[in-house]
């Protein structure tokens, strides 16, 4: 029984002979099982390889005219790499032997030939030839697998010499491929990759396997980490490894893992920032209700008998500036954690970076912008000559992001860039658009465009372990009085709220850039939304319209601080209100239902048991007309009603009285 390959498909087998008798019988014998090609020369023979280059098997005449068949087969390989047989008469034996030495023919056979017998070769030639191109088309993976990957990787023999490495490991060497090859390791690197390689081999020769994380500098000079992995191949087989198979023979992977390791601070950075700023909010929420304790009660005690002594009214005076810029600390926390004032609408970049320039060009300083920072942080106009912008002139996608903050957040880092270069220098600010690059966000969706607005300087810089420390409340560098420390946290808190993050590179006495990244609005909810119409001025809040009040002056106080109960029921009972007062939520809206009267509802957002938001639905179950004025030291406004009236903790008697006469007169 002969045995043929088991092949998916039929071989193509190339028969050449003069005889014609020859190429019939060898057709006859082998088309059952192959696709026969036949030709009566050389020539002709190398023709059809041409045509065909998925012959297999090649079985060939000697003695030919023209061209003998070492001859033809000799051609041929540098053709094809089919398999050949060579069939002969005994007195070419000579012609055999040379072509078995050269390598030119796996078989031969004596005409006239077996049938089993050249059955056979054909079958293991056809065997072969689909092995060999298994093979190649193996390696051909391997090699663009091995030229594609994101990192180096090089195979050493025993003496520790490259015999395989990519581009990629090359690169890093500062040679191309052929350059390493044969060399070791120890002959390309020095610094501290060479210092690491006698614990790289005590290693493998313990356990096989090392891996090393070290800063090395890079062919552009930068420093960078890097990842590196030797494995001994025999340390993979559970087997040991026979000598001269592969013994010894090792592996190195060399992955860039700079990247990774700054995405991995900047997870840890956020991760740190989400719970500073969810601690600072609830810090804030009780010192808030703390400070409207002590400035309401503060003014409540001036009203009942005012201070007759010089000392005492200077005594006075300084408990509520301190009461007051309490409260200016305590609301540059809370935009910190979560900014409460932003008004995010479609903005041209651009467009507000011309504005900021037009004043800081002037010498002068927003009105928003000076309220929001320290008065001794704006002082003198000439300082900002500096300051030069680099503003793209082809047009840039909007983002969705407030205008005022974004002036702020630009203008503070501006104050800082010109702090830190005390012997002068020029602070730059500009605007450019770049694609997302994979890896360099954390916890980003936004897979467009992005618009980067940079400040740069060539100040003093920072260390590391103060660039890890800048966005940290009350972290300042600055001498006492001369800033809170506050300044970069709440644009870290603004940024991170309009869906961007910040990205800082300093180095001592390098200079510093600071980068605020926003993502690109989609084209098509870009064309449906109008953008900003003004850019600075302060922002003026929507008031939902209010029905006519009802017959009845009576003011409900909601709050379950007994303090700022207590405050806020003395400054509208001076004012010549009926004040009633509930310590929760629940108990509110028993009082309304058993109290038509009641005209306005003063009342607090955070309580337990009910918040406030909870409790004016059911208020309004009740009477769907009655105005509620809305008091909160540190809130989430999404659970309040769109376009409410909110009054910020702590807040003082004008300001309370202001917005319940405006409610009321409305």
């Amino acid at each position: 029984m002969i045995t043929l390959p088991d092949l998916k498909q039929r071989p193509i087998v190339l028969v050449v002979d003069d005889e014609p008798e020859i190429l019939v019988a060898l057709t006859d014998l082998l088309e059952g099982a192959y696709h026969v090609l036949s030709a009566s020369s050389g020539e002709q023979g190398l023709a059809l390889l041409r045509e065909n280059p998925d012959v297999a098997v090649i079985i060939s005449d000697q003695r030919m005219p023209g061209m003998t068949g070492d001859v033809f087969l000799a051609q041929a390989r540098d053709i094809s790499g089919a398999g050949a047989i060579l069939l002969t008469g005994y007195a070419d034996i000579s012609a055999v032997e040379a072509a078995l030495n050269r390598g030119q023919i796996s078989f031969f056979a004596y005409k006239p030939w077996d049938d089993e017998t050249l059955l056979s070769m054909v079958g293991q030639a056809a065997a072969r030839y689909f092995l060999e191109k298994e093979l190649e088309c193996e390696q051909l993976l391997l090699r663009g697998l091995l030229e594609n990957l994101p990192f180096g990787l090089a195979f050493k023999d025993q003496d520790g010499c490259f015999i395989r490495l990519n581009q990629q490991m090359a690169r890093e060497f500062g040679r191309s491929v052929a350059e390493c090859l044969g060399q070791k390791e120890e002959d390309l690197v020095n610094g501290p990759r060479q210092e690491s390689l006698e614990e790289a081999r005590q290693a493998l020769e313990t356990s096989g396997r090392d891996q090393q994380v070290l800063q090395l500098p890079g062919p552009d000079g930068q420093n960078r980490w890097h990842d590196l992995t030797r494995v001994r191949l025999d340390s993979l087989r559970n087997a040991p490894v026979r000598s001269g198979l592969l013994s010894d023979y090792s592996i190195l992977i060399d992955r860039d893992v700079t990247d990774l390791l700054g995405l991995e601070q900047r997870l840890r950075q956020a991760q740190k920032m989400q719970a500073i700023g969810t601690l600072a909010g609830g810090i804030a929420h009780d010192f808030n209700n703390l400070l409207t304790a002590i400035q309401g009660s503060l003014e409540l005690v001036q009203d009942l008998e005012p201070p007759r002594e010089p000392g005492v009214a200077r005594l006075y005076q300084n408990a509520m500036e301190a009461a007051r810029r309490g409260g200016t600390l305590t609301r540059k926390l809370l935009d910190f954690s979560r900014p409460r004032h932003l008004v995010c609408q479609r903005v041209e970049v651009q467009e507000v970076m011309q504005n900021l320039q037009g004043f800081m060009k002037q010498g002068k300083v927003p009105e928003d912008i000076r309220d929001a920072l320290d008065s001794a942080s704006v002082e003198g106009s000439g300082r900002f000559s500096s300051v030069q912008f680099v503003l793209p002139e082809e047009p840039l996608p909007p983002v969705w992001t407030d205008p005022v903050q974004l002036e702020l957040a630009v203008f503070s880092l501006c104050i800082n860039a010109i702090d830190a270069q005390p012997e002068g220098g020029s602070t730059s600010v500009s605007v450019r658009q770049v694609a997302r690059l994979l890896g360099r966000h954390v916890g980003k969706d936004h897979a467009g465009a992005w618009v980067v607005v940079q400040v740069s300087d060539r100040g003093v810089g920072m260390t590391e372990e103060m660039r890890a420390r800048i966005f940290d409340p009350f972290f300042t560098t600055k001498d006492m009085g001369q800033g809170t420390g506050l300044g970069l946290s709440m644009i870290y808190g603004f940024i991170s709220h309009c869906g961007g993050e910040v990205r800082v590179e300093s180095t001592p006495g390098g200079g510093t850039s600071v980068e605020l990244w926003f993502p690109a609005m989609d084209a098509q909810l870009s064309a449906s939304i109008p953008p900003a119409a003004g850019v600075s001025g302060n922002a003026t809040a929507n008031m939902r319209t209010l029905a006519a009040t009802p017959q009845g002056r009576a003011i409900l106080v909601v709050d379950d601080e007994p303090g700022v109960r207590a405050v806020t029921a003395g400054f509208l009972s001076r004012a010549g209100y009926e004040v009633l007062e509930s310590a929760s939520g629940a108990e509110a809206v028993e009082t309304v239902r058993n109290r038509p009267d009641i005209a306005l509802v003063v009342m607090d957002v955070m309580m337990p048991g009910m918040n406030g938001g909870e409790a004016a639905q059911r208020i309004h179950a009740e009477r769907a007309e009655l105005p509620v004025l809305f008091v909160t030291g540190y809130a989430d406004l999404g659970i309040l009603p769109q376009g409410v009236a909110v009054l910020h903790k702590p807040y003082t008697r004008d300001a309370l009285l202001g917005d319940v006469k405006a409610m009321l007169a409305a």
